[in-house]
């Protein structure tokens, strides 16, 4: 059996509880893990709160979470990973849990924590996948919205390495932090515009929208193209004529998740995990999040 968190209807956090379910079994090229750490994302909250229904339809009960780090417990045929090896990845059963099953496991590196390892993926993958699109090149200007928070702060660390001139939306609190990465960092909020212009005063050439704040219209303005936006966070792209990206199962790209575990273990690239729980506190994890009461990545320790 397996130690897992689940809920049986949507609403708020106290739907979430304490469950005994079987541990899955692997199938070929399948690894069961024992989970280390179990990020927890902004979309598990959407999913428990049943908004979002017709893009994540889910079965009850059901076990959330997708991001898990932890160490092999069982190889299926062809897994490629042994019993014992570190792996990090996105869970083919719910990741809350005691025990996961990864379809596309990871090798983690000695230098990467567990915590780190599972609060990345998402967050990672969605930064380095906007940016993909985006296809900024050294000397251009990129704006990023929302440029404090998780997936905003590793797209600010990645294209500052590339040569990218980077201006960063951000809450006022965030500004110093921002502009440590390599930012400009200014404050979002009405009137931002006129200040990314000023920042920008030879113009900006690609925006990437992380806030999902209602920013699209003025942003394609800025550009003069909405070729040259991308939202992962705004549900009115289409009437802006913005790409939102990360819906699509087949848009994403894991493939850069051991390119990013890479450059954390060597120190080039920061990305914190600001508070653990213990796995059965995951309904206080959300409840503190909706509250407001945690900036950063928030994982759960089984």
């Amino acid at each position: 059996m397996s130690t897992a968190i689940t809920f049986s209807e949507y609403g708020g956090p106290e739907v979430l509880s304490v469950s005994q379910i079987p541990a899955p079994e692997p199938g070929p090229g399948q690894v069961r893990i024992r989970v280390r750490a179990a990020a927890v994302n902004p979309i598990d909250l959407r999913i428990r709160a049943g908004i979002m229904g017709g893009a994540f339809p889910v079965t009850f009960p059901h076990v959330p979470g997708w991001d898990v780090a932890g160490v092999v417990d069982k190889a299926g045929e062809g897994a490629g990973f042994a019993v014992g090896d570190e792996v990090f990845g996105v869970a083919s059963v719910g990741g809350y849990s005691e025990y996961a099953l990864l379809q596309t496991p990871f090798a983690k590196p000695k230098g990467l924590s567990f915590e780190t390892a599972a609060g990345m993926i998402t967050v990672g993958e969605a930064a380095y996948r906007a940016l993909k699109h985006l296809g900024a090149e050294a000397g251009q200007t990129l704006l990023i919205h929302g440029a404090g928070g998780s997936v905003g702060a590793i797209a600010v660390q990645l294209e500052v390495a590339r040569g990218v001139t980077v201006i960063g939306t951000v809450a006022e609190q965030d500004t110093e932090r921002i502009s440590a990465l390599g930012a400009t960092a200014v404050r979002y909020g009405e009137g931002w515009a006129g200040r990314v212009k000023a920042a920008a005063p030879a113009g900006v050439n690609f925006v990437f929208d992380a806030s999902g704040a209602g920013v699209l219209g003025e942003s394609v303005s800025l550009v003069g193209d909405a070729a040259k936006v991308i939202t992962i966070a705004d549900p009115s792209f289409a009437e802006h004529g913005v790409r939102f990206t990360g819906m699509d199962p087949k848009d994403r790209f894991p493939q850069a998740l051991p390119q990013l575990a890479d450059l954390i273990a060597a120190g080039k690239l920061d990305v914190p995990v600001r508070r653990a729980y213990p796995l059965a506190e995951a309904a206080q994890a959300h409840a503190d999040i909706e509250a407001g009461r945690n900036q950063g990545k928030v994982v759960l320790l089984p």
